[in-house]
Order: C-alpha cells, then sequence, then structure tokens
C-alpha cells in the first residue's frame, strides 16, 4: 500500500500543518505494515504554475492548435504518483482565506479530463475513487461551520469540492484553527487536532470505486 504525503505550507519547523501531517502520516505507518511513503513537499521543491508555455504540453486539448508546449519540469510525474497512490495526507495551512498557491499547482496537475475525471452527457464522473484522502487544515481564525467567519473558508471547501468533483467525495480532515487568536488558542487547538488522529486513522471508511 502507497501513502503520498504533500506538504505545502511555507513556515517551515512552524508549521502547524506540517506538524500535524507528520503525526498522520506516524500514526498510518504504524497501523498499516508494510505501509511505502512517497513525500512532496511543495514548498522545498515548487510545481511550476501552469502558464501557457505549458498548457500544451499538461493540457493539450486545452491549447490553441498547434501549440507547442514546453516541457514541464517538476511537474510531469504529479499525475501518475497520485494515481499510484492508496492513502494521501495533505498538509493544507488557509492562507487569505483560501489554499497556498503551490498547493493549487499540484491540483492543476492532477485534475486532468480523461485521467481523473470525464465529462459525459449526465455531467461530469470523477475516475479517482478508492483512495483515502486526510487533509492537515490549519487556518489563524475560526471559520469552522456555524463561526461568524465561514463564509471566508475557500480553504477546506475548495479541497471537499475538487476532490469530490475527481471521484473522492468524503474526504477527512484533522483541523487545527483560531491559531492566530493567542499562543494559548494556539497550543490548545493543535492538542486538541493532535488527539483526534488516532480514532481517524483507525475509523473504518466506506471506499468508493473508481
Amino acid at each position: 500500500m502507497k501513502l503520498l504525503h504533500i506538504d505545502s505550507s511555507i513556515t517551515g519547523a512552524n508549521s502547524a500543518s506540517r506538524q500535524l501531517s507528520a503525526a498522520l502520516v506516524a500514526e498510518l505507518k504504524a497501523a498499516i505494515p508494510g505501509l511505502e511513503v512517497i513525500r512532496r513537499d511543495l514548498d522545498a521543491n515548487p510545481i511550476p504554475h501552469l502558464d501557457s508555455k505549458r498548457l500544451p504540453t499538461v493540457r493539450p486539448a486545452n491549447a490553441p492548435a498547434g501549440a507547442v508546449g514546453i516541457a514541464d519540469e517538476g511537474g510531469s510525474d504529479v499525475l501518475d504518483e497520485f494515481l499510484r497512490a492508496d492513502i494521501l495526507v495533505v498538509g493544507a495551512p488557509m492562507y487569505n482565506f483560501g489554499i497556498p498557491s503551490q498547493l493549487k499547482a499540484w491540483i492543476d496537475r492532477i485534475a486532468i479530463a480523461g485521467k481523473t475525471f470525464s465529462y459525459t452527457a449526465d455531467g461530469p464522473i470523477g475516475l479517482a475513487g478508492g483512495k483515502r484522502v486526510i487533509v492537515a487544515s490549519s487556518r489563524g481564525g475560526l471559520y469552522a461551520p456555524g463561526m461568524p467567519f465561514e463564509a471566508n473558508d475557500f480553504q477546506e471547501k475548495y479541497l471537499r469540492a475538487v476532490f469530490a468533483f475527481i471521484g473522492i467525495p468524503d474526504i477527512e480532515i484533522i483541523r487545527a484553527e483560531g491559531l492566530a487568536l493567542s499562543p494559548a488558542h494556539r497550543d490548545a487547538a493543535l492538542n486538541a487536532a493532535h488527539a483526534t488522529i488516532p480514532a481517524t486513522v483507525a475509523a473504518p471508511r466506506t471506499r468508493h470505486a473508481a
């Protein structure tokens, strides 16, 4: 079984999402004998953002007729890596109400028509089902359901939407929020998030077929 560990925070050792994603991976390794872990650090080794020069290479169907793209260095193996994974652990902090641009560049390499989704007469269908996705989410403010700023959450809601679109409708989220309110809030939120990891890893999951 293969696990793909994605981190996207730019704050290094101070990153709450990195701490949580590392704890998740350690718990999964302890629970699943022989688990193979593949690590991708999108800050240390960023994927180039999709632009007009790379579009003919990455998404030829969307490029102008006859356009020739440059090599997608740093991003060419992302899709295969994702497709081979059985479990994904994604460290995803909230930046300016959304996800880091580094993580968006990764998503732009895996959301590919004909590979992870397809359009049909009845609408789009996801092709990447059967994977377990756990997101380590960190936020400075309070955006959880029922909070006053819930409407400003374009981080977790976006991740739920994009994974559902490619066939993974029930991602799990380990959340630490309110981290910027005070040191006490940060410590309490991280401790609470870490405390949920063993039960989350142990919980049985319904696997959706691709």
